[in-house]
């Protein structure tokens, strides 16, 4: 299959990105770094999580970021919404779209949410159905598609199977998520391959992890298959606390840089983007996590 002509990319750095950070990060701070990421051109904002705040604490002020938030027309404010409480609280706060998450495997799934995973979805199922009388769209995600840290290798069926009943629930779009960055290109074909029999491909996003150095290559790979859904962080912001080892997210001004030069259209201004990485990273006093962001702001003036 050809690559796709455009790519929605779906920017979860205010979200996936910053909730691990070990530092409180100030609500003003999260509402401009999603200012900036709006005006750099990205149309898919993961803006809050409504989760409880003694798992979570750094997402304990959605509501004030949702608040405070100066909305684009044209832009979908997202936030991720594991119960029935957690939506009634998005939704007061106005998203524009929720997510649920889960994963394909069951080891994971015990670790992270404490059930297995037929009871997480089945826990879902209100949290949908609520969404859809209220109007919103509901994402899907599932974790640890390549591997995971207890089990190793998932089997590309499982990967399947769970998206397929997120999607037979009525989430509109699965993020099929590469936990542990430990994928490689081969296996995402495979597994891309797999779920594609259960899902159509219009309706399957990739979210990677670049802890192997492989999230730019297993990108690509899918993109040769025809997927034109892609999760990305600004500054590569992000990791998985339940997963010992897994890095940041693919850094969304690395994946523009490579589907600019694919000739794929984007619509975000790369250059604006890797300045907003730079701000960001130096507000949370970390390095800068995007090779393309160190390479577009670093002063090339000066000789080694």
């Amino acid at each position: 299959m050809s690559l796709p002509a455009s790519v929605r990319l779906v920017e979860v750095g205010p979200r996936d990105g910053l909730q691990n950070e070990a530092r409180q990060i100030d609500t003003a701070t999260k509402i401009e770094l999603i200012a900036r990421l709006s005006s750099a051109g990205l149309r898919h904002i993961e803006a809050a999580s409504f989760v409880s705040p003694r798992w979570v604490p750094q997402m304990a002020d959605g509501a004030q970021v949702m608040a405070g938030l100066s909305r684009q027309q044209g832009v979908t404010y997202a936030a991720l919404t594991p119960n029935l409480q957690g939506l009634e609280a998005a939704l007061a706060a106005g998203v524009d779209e929720v997510a649920v998450f889960s994963a394909a495997s069951e080891s994971f799934t015990q670790k992270n949410i404490n059930c297995s995973i037929a009871e997480s979805i089945e826990r879902f199922v209100p949290v949908i159905e609520r969404a859809q009388e209220a109007g919103i769209q509901v994402r899907g995600y599932v974790s640890t598609v390549l591997g995971c840290p207890y089990q190793g290798e998932i089997a590309p069926e499982q990967v399947a199977a769970v998206s397929r009943d997120l999607y037979q629930l009525g989430c509109y779009e699965i993020s099929l998520g590469d936990t542990l960055g430990c994928g490689t290109p081969i296996a995402a074909k495979r597994m891309l391959e797999a779920v594609q029999r259960e899902v159509p491909l219009t309706h399957l996003a990739a979210h990677f992890h670049n802890t192997y150095g492989q999230a730019l290559a297993n990108l690509y790979a899918l993109l040769e298959e025809g997927l034109s859904i892609i999760d990305s962080s600004v500054a590569g912001l992000g990791g998985c606390p339940y997963a010992k080892g897994a890095s940041g997210n693919v850094a969304t001004e690395d994946v523009v840089y490579l589907l600019h030069g694919l000739g794929i259209h984007t619509g975000v201004d790369l250059a604006q983007l890797a300045a907003t990485g730079r701000w960001i990273s130096t507000q949370l006093q970390r390095p800068l996590a995007s090779q393309v962001g160190l390479a577009l702001t670093t002063d090339t003036t000066q000789g080694a």
